[in-house]
């Protein structure tokens, strides 16, 4: 796949495929970002911060997901209100710090995961995102949902569960949906314990 240019908003948190992010946005960086996303109908890539801060400079990780706006509205306090719709993941070959403190990624696009029917053995992890869901409310009960794809059901429950974002960054950079369920079952199992403790 061919580089693309992507401007990109690090944050202190992931954004997987398919998942959505309610932003406040103030900055004039990314005012300025989102005016021209919404005007050249692009997107932007969510890119987890790994040090520094959102309203400075930062250091971040190198795979991200692009993000669609789906949704704006301005709040009561005069902010924008974003929602923002995962997309496809990237990783950021290369990048600069624009005078205005935007940065512009170089990004090579991800394959995106072959459909992968959920197999008996996660049926528990099925079973538990759809009692989550349930719980959470929105946006979750609009979003068409497939707890029979192994990559959906993943990706839900890593950006539900209560879990290092440190954890849900190497779980965006897995690329194989089975091992991603693997990874995500002894820490639904701890939650568990440590619930009913």
């Amino acid at each position: 796949m061919a580089a693309l240019t992507l401007p990109l908003f690090p944050l202190s948190t992931v954004l997987f495929p398919g998942g959505q992010l309610l932003l406040r946005v103030f900055e004039p960086r990314y005012l300025s970002m989102v005016s021209r996303c919404m005007r050249e109908e692009h997107g932007f890539g969510v890119v987890l911060i790994e040090k520094g801060s959102e309203a400075g400079s930062a250091e971040f990780a190198t795979t991200g997901t692009l993000a669609d706006i789906v949704d704006w509205h301005q709040g009561s306090d005069g902010l924008l209100g974003l929602t923002a719709e995962g997309r496809e993941r990237f990783r950021v070959t290369g990048y600069e710090q624009q005078a205005d403190g935007l940065y512009v990624g170089t990004i090579q696009m991800l394959a995106p995961e072959p459909r992968e029917s959920l197999t008996e053995n996660f049926s528990g992890l099925s079973n538990l995102l759809k009692g989550l869901l349930e719980e959470v409310g929105e946006p979750y009960d609009r979003m068409p949902k497939d707890f029979d794809d192994a990559s959906w059901v993943g990706y839900r429950l890593a950006e539900i569960l209560p879990l290092p974002v440190s954890l849900k960054q190497s779980l965006l950079e897995l690329d194989d949906a089975r091992r991603r369920l693997e990874r995500l079952e002894p820490h639904v199992a701890e939650l568990t314990v440590s619930e009913n403790a």
